[in-house]
């Protein structure tokens, strides 16, 4: 079970937000995570903008664009502290993928146990001093803005499509016409903003700000036909020419019907059950990629000191800085972490990866039946870590 509340106002169920609101129209959930005030300040961020292994991005907007000069400008980690010297006035320093330093942000994905999990993309942090902002623009992805410091004031405009216009030579996608604004309030922190696919929004800094977006998002056509062509590169049978009817032809013409007829087997073999098995394969290893690099920590716990924290009190959980994923098939459950499938597993641990996996906190009794050294190897494989009781 979730320890952290569900992000939603009091009068809307889940079961009403899938279905009047995402990916059709924005809601504000006033105070929708207030466990974000007071857990991170500006100057945390900034400093882990300058880690070495962190994805950031520095954004610098220029008061006007002159004649062959970029109203804004954009550079990418690594970062320094030279960096941010002499900055004017209006700048944002972002930071992506804040699972992998903190687990106790990580958590609060929890408090959207109403999307499944395998849709989460990464949480990302936005600092701006006063009147900064990172412009008009839009997502292609779901995404939830809460307030963790300061005040931003958003403004939400009309939904784009690909004929929307972008202001020509600058390093980030921003247009200057949203439309009729439809939503103009001010966020303070525990605040949080439902934003859907492809809504233009804009927000700004009404002074030193944390802006956290949790992104949801689906994985692409190309990725997962793609990742199908390597998955089928293992099956010899896919290699033997194919049979196909022949009818008198001119010997230079390709002739629609030939083209069909490959179609036709092509369609044949993805609806047939060796088709399930690949497009199945294919989505849960795309879904269940990390998008960044795994952090190799500093020092890690032994099967002894694994076992001893777990006695006195600690639990086991799922990583949120890694992705573990499982699926119902007609042989059985097979479990996927970070790209790939899991395979030579018991009932026993299988069952306990899933409750992992479904956002539960397992006790030492929980996971009594567990070799040891296979729990400690699923803390080495990055899929659970442990927290420990305050």
């Amino acid at each position: 079970m979730t320890s952290t509340p569900l992000c939603l106002p009091a009068s809307i169920t889940a079961e009403q937000f899938l279905a009047e609101y995402w990916q059709k129209k924005p809601l504000l959930i006033k105070q929708g995570l207030p466990q974000l005030i007071g857990m991170f300040e500006p100057d945390d961020m900034l400093g882990l903008a300058l880690e070495e292994e962190a994805s950031a991005r520095l954004l610098i907007q220029s008061a006007t664009k002159t004649e062959g000069q970029a109203q804004w400008q954009l550079k990418k980690s690594p970062l320094t502290e030279a960096d941010f010297d002499n900055l004017p006035e209006q700048w944002t320093a972002l930071v992506q993928n804040l699972e992998q330093w903190s687990p106790e942000l990580g958590q609060l994905w929890q408090a959207f146990d109403f999307i499944p999990q395998w849709q989460r993309d990464d949480i990302m942090v936005s600092y701006a001093p006063k009147g900064g902002s990172v412009g008009k623009h839009y997502d292609d992805y779901d995404v939830f803005l809460a307030q963790g410091y300061g005040h931003r004031r958003w403004q939400l405009g009309k939904f784009c499509d690909k004929s929307t216009e972008f202001v020509a030579d600058e390093p980030i996608r921003l247009f200057d016409d949203m439309g009729e604004i439809i939503f103009d309030e001010i966020l303070e922190a525990g605040d949080v903003l439902y934003v859907p696919p492809k809504l233009s929004h804009f927000g700004v800094a009404q002074d030193d700000c944390l802006t956290f977006s949790f992104g949801c998002r689906r994985p692409n056509l190309m990725q997962i036909i793609d990742n199908m062509a390597d998955i089928a590169t293992n099956d010899s049978d896919l290699f033997i020419p194919m049979l196909l009817p022949q009818a008198l032809q001119a010997s230079g013409e390709l002739q629609a019907d030939s083209i069909q007829a490959i179609k036709n087997q092509l369609l044949q073999m993805l609806q047939s059950d060796r088709g399930d098995d690949m497009i199945r394969q294919a989505v849960s290893e795309v879904v269940s990629k990390r998008q960044y690099d795994a952090l190799v920590p500093e020092e890690t716990l032994d099967t002894d000191e694994l076992m001893q924290a777990l006695a006195e009190g600690a639990t086991l959980q799922a990583d949120y800085n890694n992705r573990l994923i499982y699926s119902h098939t007609a042989d059985g459950i097979l479990l996927y972490a970070n790209g790939q499938r899991i395979d030579g597993l018991d009932d026993v641990s299988t069952t306990v990866l899933i409750r992992l996996a479904s956002g539960e906190h397992l006790t030492s009794q929980d996971i009594a039946d567990i070799d040891p050294d296979e729990l400690s190897e699923w803390l080495e494989n990055g899929w659970v870590w442990i927290n420990y009781p305050e």
